[in-house]
């Protein structure tokens, strides 16, 4: 089902950025599967990539959705200042209908950085039949002066909380009031917010694909593509292969991982993928699959007959074995990872090695008096993993039981 890894990985697409005219250009789809449906970026200076230079940042809105695997036209603002708007979306147009990695045809997004871009086009989209949704990212302040739109839009507001319009076939809008400006999508630009420039771009997906037919893929399979390189064939190029050019994994608890290829790649060979127990074993308890994600639940099992400096940095082999709840937001682009976040209970693994004592003390005033206090530790241990497993294995709310109490002499 999957690459021979005594093989090499076939190596990542080459960005090749086509001119069109006027200063428009074409990204075709830098998915594994090659081709994908026509998005036309209407950008601001700060939003235009005219390089394709890939590094371990945020990636510019025009190669973030040429890896989602969309045949991406990039109208820089600078282009509406000197060719008509109607020329411009002709011409681009034109050029996704000659790409033969635009596939399919006939259904085009448009998505415009500013209110003035927006402006630009949305009083002659009538005759682009082919353009079948928008997207829009805006500043509260401007929105009472959006042309609407006979086509579905959905729009990125900056500002503060209000009463959203009521959802309809042909508007969508959600607010960020945590940004500064509709600017929080764009990279190189100081309003730029990582997170929420994430969550805009999830809703973005789930507004677009259903209006153009896709692309979807198969998130699952990929997911377990890329487990099955690190935990059974353990092979870090395929592993890497699976996964954008710049992609990122944090280990949460202990911060242990990599953003982009040359760092990542590094923590797989050297803290990773030979590090792990030759008895590692993941038991799947949920899955959620997302638009462009997977959400797993499962219990990490493994014995502690090595230091595993990616789980526990630092500590010498027990030979225990241990179970131990995991959580994985995988973030999918594409058909390729673009993050991990992995979480896990660190405490449970300290009590099951026999690292965490049943009590710690407690150096502050227990009802405004002094005293030599002690607290019972709320950490469960291989317990946490049974509960998981199944939900009558372990009685709710013992815990409620702890009580603080005076420190014992040893």
């Amino acid at each position: 089902m999957y690459a021979d890894i005594t093989k090499p990985p076939a190596p990542l697409p080459s960005p090749a950025l086509q001119k069109l005219a006027h200063g428009i250009a074409l990204l075709p789809p830098l998915s594994r599967r090659g081709t994908g449906p026509g998005l036309i970026l209407l950008t601001t200076p700060e939003a235009t990539d005219e390089a394709i230079t890939i590094t371990d940042k945020s990636p510019s809105p025009l190669v973030k959705w040429a890896e989602e695997g969309y045949a991406v036209v990039q109208i820089p603002s600078s282009v509406l200042d000197s060719v008509s708007a109607e020329d411009a979306l002709k011409e681009a147009i034109e050029g996704l209908s000659a790409c033969a990695k635009c596939e399919p045809k006939g259904k085009i997004g448009l998505v415009a950085y500013s209110a003035r871009l927006w402006k630009s086009v949305s009083g002659i989209l009538d005759p682009f039949a082919s353009i079948v949704a928008n997207v829009v990212y805006v500043d509260e302040a401007d929105v009472q002066d959006l042309t609407a739109s006979p086509n579905p839009t959905l729009r990125h507001i900056a500002g503060p909380i209000a009463p959203p319009a009521p959802k309809s076939a042909t508007l969508v809008e959600y607010r960020y009031p945590s940004v500064q400006s509709f600017n929080f999508v764009s990279p190189d630009h100081a309003h730029f917010h990582y997170n929420t420039d994430s969550v805009a771009h999830t809703r973005t997906l789930q507004f677009l694909k259903p209006r153009m037919d896709g692309p979807y893929f198969d998130l699952e399979t990929i997911w377990d593509e890329h487990c099955y390189y690190e935990f059974a064939d353990r092979s870090v190029e395929h592993t890497m292969s699976t996964m954008v050019q710049e992609p990122y994994v944090n280990h949460v608890p202990t911060l242990t991982g990599g953003i982009g290829r040359a760092k990542l790649t590094d923590f797989y060979r050297h803290n990773f993928i030979f590090n792990n127990s030759a008895d590692t074993d993941l038991e799947l308890t949920s899955r959620t699959v997302g638009i462009d994600r997977v959400i797993d639940e499962f219990i990490f099992k493994f014995t502690h007959d090595r230091e595993l400096d990616w789980l526990l940095p630092g500590v010498p082999a027990t030979n225990i074995k241990v179970q131990v709840p995991f959580t994985a937001v995988v973030n999918i682009r594409g058909d390729r990872l673009y993050h991990e976040h992995i979480s896990w209970d660190q405490g449970t693994v300290l009590r099951q090695l026999g690292l965490m004592p049943e009590y710690l003390p407690f150096p502050y005033k227990v009802d405004g008096k002094e005293g030599d206090w002690e607290y019972k530790v709320p950490v469960g241990g291989v317990e946490v993993a049974e509960k998981m497993r199944d939900r009558n294995s372990v009685q709710s709310n013992d815990m409620f039981g702890f009580k603080i109490r005076g420190r014992r002499a040893d």
